[in-house]
């Protein structure tokens, strides 16, 4: 057992670096490895927290940046935090909004300063500095913050421009981390938010070193690895993975941010990876490709169309025991919501139920062939 107060690893899988862990927050305790729903605006599209409890959703990940338009941030003050206010009693965990570097109409440009963005409602400019940006997460009140990071353009960018990013992101995590600390320098540890910096550098390893031995001599809570699932093949994205996982102590807790396919999630575990985020199986969900024990469903096709098979004869969620596939098909292709619910639910009850297999099978000792089986399936 590795044991330093934020995060206790109380599981390690002996042929893998696969972990079962406890991160330590200001409102409670959370076994890792656990997949969050993107909850931008506070909510997960189509569900309710009750819903999300009710499958046993740990963690939940909003956005700092987009929850200041429109007053969220002084709304969610006003509840005392972002928990209360969207009555979710799991974690809640905030990202700085520097993955909407990559949303160009929104994005503007970045100086060392910080980032400007366009605000989409109004057309002013705003400038999210590394200090702003920790005052807004604070206000929120998550358990988790994130530093304000670069997000590195992969598409036509040149690795020149990465490593810009990396230096930039470096300069703002020592701000994030200067301002976070003082300004909760009267708090007691228990009742502090927790901080993680954020690991950039693309698919280049050299740049993923120099990120990574950066930010390791600021000592955050936790650590996550950025720009990936914009373009990078799997191969690349895992051999980083497993590059940076060498470099990091092992007794932080390690998150792999915007990855949310099943095969994508179990193959990060096996790296020791602990948390994961994406908006990926919740829009895909919308636009009716779904998971299933039997692999990848794409229910829009025609041999769905007068099936009354649940998505999954194995799942035990409300939706495969209620619902055909060929009515939540019907309800897609017609754009209603309630088929975008339904399958919405299913795929986020998956991710849940497939990770708390996962651990099972850690403590097991069967990991590796549970991780071949699914591969088998996702593969065909």
């Amino acid at each position: 057992m590795v044991n330093k107060d934020t995060f206790t690893i109380i599981h390690k899988d002996k042929k893998t670096s696969a972990r079962i862990g406890i991160l330590q927050t200001k409102k409670g305790k959370v076994e890792t490895p656990f997949f969050m729903p993107v909850a931008t605006r506070g909510s997960v599209k189509t569900l309710t927290s009750e819903e999300l409890q009710e499958m046993k959703v740990p963690a939940v990940i909003s956005n700092a940046l987009i929850l200041s338009l429109r007053e969220g941030i002084i709304i969610t003050d006003k509840f005392k935090g972002i928990g209360k206010f969207m009555n979710y009693k799991g974690i809640n965990f905030t990202d700085s909004g520097g993955f909407q570097m990559y949303s160009p109409s929104i994005y503007l440009k970045s100086t060392k300063e910080g980032v400007i963005f366009r605000n989409p409602l109004n057309g002013e400019k705003i400038l999210m500095t590394p200090e702003k940006n920790m005052e807004l997460q604070l206000k929120i009140s998550s358990e988790v913050a994130m530093c304000l990071d670069s997000m590195p353009m992969y598409h036509n960018t040149t690795k020149t421009q990465i490593e810009d990013s990396v230096n930039k992101t470096t300069i703002w995590a020592k701000r994030c981390k200067a301002h976070h600390d003082t300004l909760q320098k009267n708090l007691p540890k228990p009742k502090r938010q927790l901080l993680f910096g954020i690991i950039q550098g693309g698919k280049y390893e050299d740049l993923r070193e120099t990120s990574t031995k950066q930010l390791l001599k600021l000592d955050f809570d936790g650590y996550s690895i950025g720009g990936f699932g914009l373009g990078e093949t799997i191969q690349e994205e895992f051999n980083i993975v497993k590059q940076v996982k060498s470099l990091l102590p092992e007794n932080k807790p390690v998150y792999l941010m915007g990855i949310g396919t099943p095969i994508e999630i179990l193959k990060g575990i096996e790296l020791g990876v602990d948390i994961f985020d994406s908006r990926m199986p919740t829009q895909n969900a919308r636009r009716g490709t779904l998971f299933t024990s039997e692999g990848k469903l794409r229910i829009l096709r025609e041999n769905c169309k007068f099936s009354p098979e649940p998505i999954d004869k194995n799942c035990k969620c409300f939706v495969c025991k209620n619902y055909s596939r060929a009515f939540i098909r019907y309800q897609l292709i017609h754009d209603e919501l309630t088929g975008k619910k339904l399958a919405t639910y299913h795929n986020i009850y998956y991710l849940t139920k497939l990770i708390e297999t996962a651990k099972e099978k850690i403590k097991q000792g069967t990991f590796q062939s549970f991780l071949k089986e699914v591969e088998e399936k996702y593969n065909e």
